[in-house]
């Protein structure tokens, strides 16, 4: 039998739990930031920076932000970056001078802020990292994200379950393959700390089955360094998986699958795999592909039997808990933790508050995706929002 165990993943040297020291409050006259418990909501504003509108989640995001925390009375400043590190870097350090009362901050690249956070730290503002840890620091008041660990170890049941190696109970199959069946593996972008616990809780999934010879890697690209896609784009995972097509599956060899860490790489690679002549649909012998953020376009292709999974990180829970933080944060208190040993972003251990995470199949997509509310039976058949 494989185990799959939850193992915690840390990055960064090993730390105790860091007690949660907030940034002292600021508020004194005009153009200094920080939060102010005796204030109004309408007279204190959240600055939030977001990476990119390009991809659906981040603006889902924002959209569920900016009407929680307005709906609480408090002002939004609220800026998409572009996937621009400096114009991400130039619009928080405005927020600072404008003396926002508290930073949310979905970055771009969780390592380049370390000026940003020196500067809302001696403002006294704090700061909250929304889904992606800001690193390198110590100025990181509270972190929000899902179990991304646990998103990983998802990722990679969802694929041994594709390929018949588990059954629907995620136990052992008894009727399972011999082996070895060939797969590939994707990263997401080295510069967001999520990739390496998508990736980490994958590999400690799968690593028996490489051990045991079950599952084989034909490229050999077994190392995140070589996975990798630079800020998850799909055409740079679709040429990727069109060269290792061309270089190791030319005469004969079958792939059985690929470990995909989202959505738009799900797709480039199932464009890819097309172009090979393979499927149309997984029925039709396409490769099991997995995915992540239930994007509307997948969610149409697991209808359609052409995407195998998707990993549902319901980010209206994820906008709600922040908003919590938030609040709590702007009172003068502490945000609730359920998590103070995970996430050490390689200067302190950042208090986290973790929400939990769904597979997407062909077989449940309706009862998570159309029963919850989330997406509308029309928009699923269009593959459009």
């Amino acid at each position: 039998m494989h185990t799959h165990n939850r193992r915690t993943f840390m990055l960064g040297a090993t730390a105790t739990a860091a007690a949660l020291g907030l940034a002292a409050c600021g508020g004194e006259g005009a153009g200094s930031g920080g939060p102010d418990p005796e204030a109004e909501p309408s007279e204190q504003t959240v600055g939030v920076a977001m990476p990119t509108q390009t991809y659906e989640r981040w603006v889902a995001d924002g959209n569920n932000i900016k009407e929680g925390l307005e709906g609480k009375g408090f002002t939004v400043d609220m800026q998409y970056a572009g996937d621009d590190i400096p114009t991400q870097q130039q619009q928080i350090d405005q927020m600072i001078n404008s003396g926002v009362s508290a930073l949310l901050i979905a970055s771009i690249d969780g390592a380049s802020l370390s000026s940003q956070l020196d500067a809302a730290a001696a403002a006294g503002i704090p700061v909250i990292a929304y889904d992606r840890l800001l690193t390198d620091n110590e100025n990181v008041d509270f972190y929000v994200t899902f179990d991304n660990y646990t998103v990983g170890v998802n990722q990679a049941n969802a694929l041994l379950y594709g390929l018949g190696l588990l059954d629907e109970d995620f136990e052992e199959a008894e009727d399972a393959p011999e082996g070895p069946l060939n797969v590939e593996l994707f990263a997401g972008s080295l510069d967001d700390n999520n990739a390496h616990l998508f990736w980490q809780g994958a590999i400690d999934t799968l690593q028996p089955y490489f051990d045991d010879g079950t599952l084989e890697v034909l490229s050999g690209q077994m190392d995140i360094d070589q996975a990798a896609t630079q800020r998850w784009e799909q055409e740079t995972a679709q040429k990727r998986m069109e060269t290792l097509l061309t270089t190791h599956y030319g005469s004969g060899e079958e792939l059985a699958g690929v470990l995909a860490p989202a959505d738009p790489l799900s797709r480039g690679i199932i464009n890819a795999l097309q172009n090979r002549g393979m499927g149309p649909t997984i029925e039709e012998g396409l490769p099991v592909v997995t995915g992540q953020d239930a994007e509307i376009a997948s969610i149409k292709l697991i209808a359609d039997g052409v995407q195998h999974s998707t990993i549902f990180k319901d980010t209206r829970n994820l906008a709600e808990q922040a908003i919590v933080a938030s609040e709590s944060i702007l009172n003068g208190e502490e945000p609730e933790a359920n998590d103070t040993e995970t996430y050490d972003n390689g200067m302190k251990v950042v208090p986290s508050y973790l929400l939990d995470v769904q597979m997407v199949l062909q077989d449940n997509y309706q009862e998570t995706m159309v029963d919850s509310g989330y997406y509308s039976e029309e928009q699923v058949e269009s593959g459009q929002l």
